[in-house]
This record gives C-alpha cells, structure tokens and sequence, in this order.
C-alpha cells in the first residue's frame, strides 16, 4: 500500500523542482526552468499512476466473485 517513502519522493521531488525554478529564473533562464517543472512533474504522475493502479487492482479482486 502507500507508504511513508512514496509521500517522501513525491516531497523530494516537489522540493528540488521549487528550487530548480529559482535557480533558473533568478539565472534569466525561464525556458528550462518551465521545461524542468515539466519534468518533475511528468515524474510524479509517474509515481501516481503506479499507485492508482495497484488501488484499481485491489478494487477489481475486491469485487471479483
């Protein structure tokens, strides 16, 4: 099930894209930083979409006759 780790690497990586976009926009580099948030993001609906599976799987052998 979900875990203390996933909720950690979702915050990790939440955290790491905050200051990444800083970085780039105080560095007058907006375009990556828009293209990094892309990629944090991309990364976490990965983890999701991981998660929302194994949940439609325990709902399918909960209902399963």
């Amino acid at each position: 099930m979900l875990d203390m780790s996933t909720i950690f690497k979702i915050a990790v990586v939440g955290i790491v894209m905050i200051i990444l976009e800083k970085v780039l926009n105080s560095g007058g580099k907006s375009e990556y930083a828009v293209i990094s948030n892309l990629a944090g993001v991309i990364i976490i609906l990965m983890l999701v979409i991981s998660l929302i599976s194994k949940l439609f799987n325990s709902v399918q052998t909960l209902f399963y006759f």
